[in-house]
């Protein structure tokens, strides 16, 4: 932007408010898991153990709406493209799925965000329309690297929904209060890719205090059938978070979701009744054909900034796969991290990490074999 900026178009690009930007992204890991695959599962996104992966390389297109105003009518946009070992968790159902879906690539592309924004200063005090495919919006952490405190993801995150293809409201009532409205395809799924697109609602509320150093996030983000389908999630979740001062704050995040009529992988006759990448369930008898399939999360972070190029992370999350839907195990799961943010420059973030995890009921790491899993974790994120 800046060898736009200095151009003899400089003037334009700099009226139009249109930017390009990016980053490069890879990531490495040092694992007790040591098998073939992606046997740190069901860790992400360092999946693969002992390995260097370019993770996501993105490009970012778009221009930001004037939202901290009531004045005028404003709009916006964003085109987002990621290529790397991280589109295997971003990819949604009818886009570009069949990278993942019918060829298992290990890299892939994926057009992870494509939507427009329409901001009203009229409605209340502003509300801004989003229409395409969006992140979902709950959640402490995102897909795309620079949005997440540490290189690697909590389990909490790993296994809810990603991405939501439709269109949804967020309008500020007050200084306090906002809401948010809207209907999708469903959690990875976009509306031409029937039976698992049909049509999804959801509903958020946040309440803002103490000038902003405390904020509770209440959000119900798919609300359809709720039944087994290509990641047709049923979620509701309750987010806290609190400045403690200048330099710390905490973020703590739950949710309980679940898919209904789940294929029961115990019962040979529900075989016919899986997807490619969807779990099945771990049902109670094997003479079920499909069950019943909920599990719960909480993750807590606690961030310290110790100057303006360092900070630290620690993370704690307890995670329930009561049917092992998600995962694959039916088991508990824990997961300890210390992370580290360093700063090179103002281009350059270097994320070290240690994290051990354990899988309580059955053996789910180093695929399957492996109850604990300790790992030497870090990335470099190279903005551009």
């Amino acid at each position: 932007m800046q060898a736009l900026w200095s151009g003899s178009h400089g003037d334009a690009w700099k009226k139009s408010g249109i930017q390009i930007y990016g980053w490069a992204n890879v990531g490495f890991n040092v694992s007790t898991s040591d098998k073939l695959g992606y046997a740190n599962l069901p860790t992400a996104y360092a999946e693969k153990p002992n390995t260097i992966q370019p993770d996501q390389e993105v490009l970012y297109v778009e221009r930001q709406p004037d939202t901290v105003q009531t004045d005028h009518f404003d709009w916006g946009f964003r085109l987002a493209a990621l290529y790397g070992l991280d589109y295997r968790f971003t990819t949604a159902k009818g886009v570009f799925s069949y990278q993942l879906l019918k060829k298992n690539r290990e890299y892939g592309f994926d057009p992870v965000m494509v939507y427009a924004d329409l901001y009203f200063p009229h409605v209340a005090q502003g509300m801004n329309v989003r229409i395409g495919r969006y992140i979902s919006l709950p959640d402490i952490e995102a897909q795309l690297a620079p949005n997440n405190y540490t290189y690697t993801h909590s389990l909490t995150y790993t296994y809810d929904c990603y991405t939501q293809s439709g269109v949804n409201t967020t309008t500020r009532l007050n200084n306090h209060w906002m809401v948010q409205v809207g209907i999708s395809a469903g959690c990875e799924a976009v509306p031409w890719t029937r039976p698992d697109s049909k049509p999804t609602f959801n509903a958020c509320l946040s309440y803002s205090w103490k000038d902003g150093g405390d904020n509770l996030y209440a959000c119900a983000n798919s609300i359809n059938d709720s039944k087994y389908a290509y990641n047709n999630l049923a979620a509701y979740y309750l987010t806290w978070y609190h400045k403690v001062n200048a330099s710390w704050h905490t973020a703590t995040e739950s949710w309980y979701q679940y898919e209904k009529d789940t294929p029961n992988v115990l019962n040979p006759a529900a075989a016919g009744l899986l997807q490619t990448n969807a779990n099945g369930a771990v049902c109670a008898t094997a003479a079920q054909l499909t069950c019943f399939a909920p599990e719960w999360a909480v993750v807590n972070y606690v961030e310290k900034q110790f100057s303006k190029h360092d900070y630290l992370t620690i993370r704690n999350e307890y995670f329930d796969d009561m049917r092992g839907q998600r995962t694959g195990f039916k088991t508990k799961y824990t997961e300890h991290l210390i992370a580290w943010g360093h700063w090179i420059g103002t281009t350059v973030l270097f994320r070290p990490e240690l994290r051990f995890e354990r899988s309580y009921d059955v053996p789910a790491y180093d695929n399957g074999t492996k109850k604990n899993q300790f790992m030497v974790a870090g990335d470099l994120i190279y903005f551009f």
